[in-house]
């Protein structure tokens, strides 16, 4: 369910806006993403996993949160990573 180191640090290297870049809500919701899509796929399977359901709208609520802060701050930025990453809004 969870993501690997290595596809983790993949994506912080190709969503960093500089040398390590960690913080900015790019990454953050990049590899937030990257993790409701793992759960998205769990779901699947496992109908019934209300306890990890309850976790995914928890990270669902944060990349809302994160993308709303960045539409705020720099809306150009926040087009670019939808976008790129697919989301709809």
């Amino acid at each position: 369910m969870s993501i690997t180191a290595e596809r983790k640090q993949a994506l912080i290297k190709e969503y960093a806006t500089k040398a390590d870049d960690t913080g900015s809500p790019e990454v953050q919701v990049a590899v937030l993403s990257e993790r409701i899509a793992n759960l998205t796929g769990h779901f699947k399977t496992h109908k019934k996993d209300n306890h990890s359901r309850r976790g995914l709208l928890k990270l669902v609520s944060q990349r809302r949160s994160l993308l709303d802060y960045l539409k705020k701050i720099d809306h150009k930025r926040y087009e670019t990573l939808i976008g790129r990453l697919g989301l709809r809004r």
